[in-house]
């Protein structure tokens, strides 16, 4: 078994696991194990069944780093979460028992990213062009930014309305990326998200997706994380 826990990245609504690369390659680099599934998102079951297929994948411990909505799929495993031996959220939802995202964002106004957001006659919601490349992805360079738009992936609107149960971050040890200038998630809902979770948290000067113009900054997250929860402790 690899000396170090696994890692296992989540990615969030209107992305997909290549929005981890930058990330991956420098785990990869350390020596890290690393699976960065694709997420169907067409029903927060559904993804979390994705999920435990993944895990139950793993050789010994594991962090699962999750964001935006990713953070949604990995609280949701709620206290029975087999091998995971630790939580990285980056710009993340990271809601409580009886939350929901729906009423969660309905607090305040609609976030610049999510202003323009169109519903399809499936049920799942797109972000527009303009939105995705100056808000979402806003400190990603433009012709990047549009090719994360084009291969962007859309969740089932329903999610919005999945009730959370026992979250994960009760019973584990949390860290939590918050995005300075997200323009998704308001930056003070990441801050109350990681202050009641009691999460080890960094704050950097990001967009919505830090993953990809900051992927320095979440590799060493990841890896402050790793290294709190060793594979001695935690190995089958």
């Amino acid at each position: 078994m690899n000396a170090r826990p696994n890692i296992v990245l989540v990615h969030g609504a209107w992305a997909d696991g290549s929005s981890w690369s930058g990330v991956i390659e420098r785990l990869q680099a350390d020596g890290y194990h690393v699976t960065a599934p694709q997420f169907p998102l067409t029903a927060l079951a559904d993804d979390v069944a994705r999920l435990r297929q993944v895990l139950d994948l793993q050789d010994g411990p594991v962090i699962v780093a999750g964001h935006s909505y990713g953070g949604q799929i990995m609280t949701a495993l709620g206290p029975d979460a087999p091998h995971v031996a630790g939580l990285v959220y980056v710009a993340a939802f990271g809601l409580d028992q009886g939350e929901s995202l729906g009423a969660l964002l309905s607090q305040g106004p609609v976030t610049p990213a999510l202003a323009h957001l169109v519903t399809d006659t499936q049920g799942f919601g797109w972000l527009s062009e303009d939105d995705f490349v100056n808000h979402f992805a806003a400190d990603v360079d433009p012709v990047r930014a549009k090719v994360m738009y084009a291969v962007q992936q859309a969740l089932a609107m329903s999610a919005f309305g999945d009730v959370m149960g026992v979250p994960a971050w009760k019973t584990l040890p949390s860290w939590y990326l918050v995005a300075a200038d997200d323009q998704a998630l308001p930056p003070d809902a990441e801050r109350a998200f990681a202050s009641r979770m009691g999460a080890t948290t960094v704050e950097i000067p990001s967009s919505h997706v830090a993953m990809v113009s900051h992927p320095g900054d979440v590799a060493e997250l990841i890896k402050t994380a790793a290294a709190a929860v060793p594979a001695r402790t935690y190995g089958d």
